[in-house]
């Protein structure tokens, strides 16, 4: 059980850079894929807690540097074969049956999907043809870089919140944080990919998701999208110039952040009440 888990949030992590990596309408499939192996990803865990079997997000090296992209669904698909053979340790048949299900879907449309040039790996670090200045491209460089990983690293962290909390109204904010950074990490990952640097998000250390005190996990919540608003103001002010629609996007990103802050706050005098603190 515990080897599948590893594989299943391996596989949905290779899949959603396959979708970064895309620029055809291979883009919208695989992200859709992604989204459905997380799924499973979260079913796998709930059996987890439902065995009271412990377990983490660790997981190998993904290896995604590719110059095709049928190079990179090859693996997938080898990936997927190799978690259906695995199923069958699952003790849940209606589980295993529906994800061996997908698995057998996915890789019937994988086998045919055209066969793209990548170039998500250049380096080239330009933007839809937009020049910009190195002082620029360096700080977007930087916030993309920090950013995804920060955006992956909230979802499994309000994800494991969420898996072991039985507070409806705090599941409920957390599962809108989840779908925000979701919506964050995609667009992050797209912008890494066009300007040649996508990279797959470092893991995440077990201290961050296995969260002890609330309180004081909420307050810094709270404190890191304060801060990530000064980092997106930054770089909007270092795009503006040279980028009205770069300058647009993240002005947007940050006013996105007012609401998670909202949310947390919420969040925060929720559990207080609940807790009697």
């Amino acid at each position: 059980m515990k080897t599948l888990m590893i594989k299943t949030h391996e596989v949905w992590l290779e899949v959603l850079m396959a979708s970064f990596m895309s620029n055809t309408d291979n883009k919208k499939v695989l992200s859709n894929f992604s989204d459905i192996l997380f799924r499973h990803f979260t079913w796998l865990e709930n059996e987890h807690i439902v065995l009271d079997e412990s377990y983490n997000y660790d997981r190998d090296h993904i290896p995604i540097k590719v110059e095709k992209l049928s190079d990179i669904l090859k693996d997938i698909t080898n990936r997927l074969n190799e978690i259906d053979l695995q199923l069958m340790a699952i003790d849940n048949k209606a589980l295993s049956s529906r994800i061996s299900s997908d698995l057998y879907y996915i890789t019937s449309v994988l086998m045919h999907m055209k066969d793209e040039k990548i170039t998500a790996f250049n380096m080239e670090r330009k933007y839809q043809g937009t020049i910009l200045s190195q002082e620029a491209t360096d700080a977007l460089t930087l916030f993309l870089f920090e950013e995804s990983y920060k955006e992956y690293e909230l979802i499994m962290i309000y994800n494991y919140l969420k898996m072991h909390s039985s507070d409806s109204y705090m599941n409920r904010i957390f599962q809108i944080l989840i779908e925000e950074s979701f919506f964050h990490l995609k667009s992050f990952g797209d912008m890494q990919a066009q300007m040649g640097l996508l990279g797959v998000p470092r893991i995440v250390m077990k201290d961050l998701y296995q969260v002890e005190d609330v309180v004081q996990f909420l307050k810094d919540g709270i404190n890191e999208e304060l801060a990530a608003k000064e980092e997106c103001i930054k770089l909007s002010e270092a795009v503006a110039k040279e980028s009205p629609e770069l300058e647009k996007f993240f002005n947007f990103i940050n006013q996105q952040e007012n609401y998670h802050i909202a949310l947390m706050e919420d969040a925060l005098k929720h559990f207080k009440k609940a807790n009697n603190e």
